[in-house]
């Protein structure tokens, strides 16, 4: 029973604060943490040891998994050599200098676990993302952070565990310091499988869950993916974190082709709250469990300034690594934009458009494969101009074929797509006040928590020690950089992103769009009744002649077709927003709220539907 108070009591301070976190312009999760520091003060408080095992497995796959579900795909394909550098090799970098760091101020620390603890305090956290998004930083920055910080994790963990497995090896051969060789084969060993697992989980995770009709049968599912993710991929010498965050990203991706418009509504407002509950949860126990950690330190170091010291050190080594590589990424990134290739994908476009009106397309080498000797001895007799015309004409192929149809398109996509790409570069462009908001927003927190106090305590000297050096540096680096990078952006008197005008022009021509493609179904003899059966012409032209409006109470004609004839069209609009979705020519949020809209007029259209039975 006390334990159903505890978390009862847990729940509504978690909502409290986030509930009163916009109003007094600190972000939900630091609030917490103070509460949690507070009531550790209290003499009566008696905070229980937490398996961190619970959270690394209980609470982290749902967490990456929910975060990876609702990436913005369009913008992180765009971004993911940056994202892939930060959350891999700035990772592998700060843990290598940490662990020299490490080794120079610890007496007696294993190397391996020297570098274990700097894998702890790479990686960032997701609190940083909800920072920046409601100081209305560029969205590029934000996409770039929510890749970071949901794909490091797995990374810092991944490497974590390796070099925790070297000492074990390590230690076994006449007792060697050395880090073994075996840890870079087991790194990419864990990711591969993980990458593996996780792609199929999530491809059967959407087959079955469109073959379920059952909405509750449909959720309980959904909860329990990440975790068919996770556990298999362990047993296997995986990342299991991995293989959450690939499922997620392949479910997110494929929802809008095979969920319906309430799996995906339920599955939205399920995973926020999951979300919500799991990370001030955690920081929530952060909070109880500092008092703790810091006796202990003052027991067995006589005081602080040890722990503190070194987690001040580290901390400035993370933040002065973390700047240097990011202004290299940023100049990288400013070079990209500048780029002259506009020219070159203009050019493409107009051959694109000059092979379609000539009516045919090169088919390339195959086609010179597909010749025989005695046409080429045939060749050779012929004069100059007759021999490159029969070449010229065996390297064509009539537009007239679907595979020439199917070859020409996708080289249009390709370039549109490229096109688009070099719009986004030049129109949100990394500037060095970008970059400081991407160094000052690296925020530790829930990872480096969980994971340092996964340190064997057989093997590490100084466990305490180290536990609280983790715990300071994601102590230290939330409240000083969380609590100050409002003011520095503020400073820095960067453009608020999301400007109403753009985002309702884009908005718009979406609409308009989708629109045209409701119009144009009306003409196809493939327009249907969920029954299969067909609309009559009179409804159709009526409908065409009100440019799709929604159907009106009043109206004259049957009013169940009318929604039927509606929600057909709908269709087909979601059917267009799903080409649309892979081109580029519009933002994540566009696609999505247009998805939302349809969703929406869908449910609305069906219920109505159900009362007219």
């Amino acid at each position: 029973m006390e334990v159903l108070i505890v978390v009862i009591i847990a729940i509504v301070v978690i909502a409290l604060a986030t509930a009163v976190a916009p109003k007094l312009g600190i972000a939900g999760p630091l609030i917490l943490l103070l509460i949690g520091g507070a009531v550790s003060l209290l003499p009566f408080v008696e905070v229980p040891e937490i398996n961190p095992e619970w959270i690394l497995v209980g609470v982290l796959p749902p967490l990456l998994y929910s975060a990876a579900v609702a990436l913005p795909a369009i913008e992180f394909r765009r971004d993911f050599g940056p994202i892939a550098g930060l959350s891999f090799l700035l990772v592998i970098l700060s843990s290598l200098v940490l662990g020299v760091f490490f080794i120079a101020v610890i007496p007696g620390i294993h190397p391996a676990i020297a570098v274990a603890l700097g894998a702890i305090l790479s990686p960032t956290d997701a609190v940083a993302t909800s920072i920046v998004k409601r100081l209305g930083v560029s969205r590029r920055v934000v996409t770039m952070l929510e890749g970071e910080s949901l794909l490091n994790d797995a990374t810092a963990l991944v490497l974590l565990r390796t070099m925790i497995a070297s000492v074990a090896v390590a230690t076994t051969v006449a007792g060697d310091t050395t880090v073994g060789v075996g840890f870079l084969p087991a790194f990419a060993w864990g990711v591969l499988v993980a990458v593996v697992v996780g792609a199929i989980i999530g491809f059967l995770n959407l087959r079955l869950r469109a073959l379920i009709k059952n909405s509750a049968a449909n959720t309980a599912v959904g909860f329990v993916v990440p975790f068919i993710a996770y556990i298999p991929t362990e047993e296997l010498g995986g990342s299991g974190l991995v293989a959450a965050v690939v499922a997620g990203i392949v479910t997110g991706q494929g929802a809008a082709r095979w969920f319906t418009p309430e799996q995906r509504r339920s599955d939205e407002h399920n995973w926020q709250t999951i979300e919500l509950v799991l990370e001030g949860a955690v920081f929530l126990v952060m909070g109880l469990e500092l008092s703790d950690i810091v006796t202990q330190n003052v027991q067995d170091h006589n005081g602080l300034g040890t722990g503190l010291g070194i987690a001040a050190g580290a901390l400035a080594i993370i933040i002065a690594v973390r700047a240097g590589y990011v202004s290299l990424l940023v100049w990288l990134q400013s070079r990209r934009a500048r780029g002259r290739q506009r020219s070159r994908l203009e050019a493409m476009s107009a051959r694109i458009d000059e092979i379609a009106a000539g009516g045919a397309v090169r088919s390339g080498a195959a086609a010179e494969r597909g010749t025989d000797a005695a046409a080429s001895r045939d060749d050779a007799a012929r004069p100059t101009a007759s021999r490159r015309r029969r070449r010229n004409r065996r390297n064509e192929v009539s537009l007239d074929t679907p595979r020439a149809q199917r070859r020409l398109s996708s080289m249009r996509e390709r370039v549109s797509r490229a096109m688009s790409d070099l719009d986004y570069y030049q129109a949100s462009p990394l500037g060095w006040k970008h970059g400081a908001i991407i160094v000052w927003a690296g925020m530790r927190g829930v990872v480096t928590l969980a994971a340092a106090q996964t340190l064997p305590r057989d093997d590490t000297s100084d466990r305490a020690l180290l536990v609280f050096i983790a715990f300071a540096v994601a102590v230290g680096s939330l409240m000083l950089q969380g609590f100050t990078l409002p003011w520095l952006v503020s400073v820095l008197r960067l453009e608020r992103s999301g400007d109403d005008s753009l985002d309702r022009a884009e908005q718009s021509a979406l609409d308009d769009e989708l629109r045209d493609a409701a119009v144009a179904a009306l003409s196809s003899p493939a327009l249907r009744r969920r029954d299969g059966t067909e609309f009559s012409d009179d409804l159709v032209e009526v409908v065409g002649s009100r440019m799709v409006d929604p159907p009106d109470e009043t109206d004259t004609l049957p009013t169940r077709d009318l929604l039927e004839l509606r929600l057909a069209m709908i269709e087909a609009m979601r059917t267009r927003l799903n080409q649309l979705s892979s081109g580029g020519g519009y933002s994540t949020p566009a696609l999505r709220h247009a998805l939302a809209e349809l969703d929406a007029d869908q449910l609305s259209l069906e219920l109505r539907l159900d009362d007219e039975d």
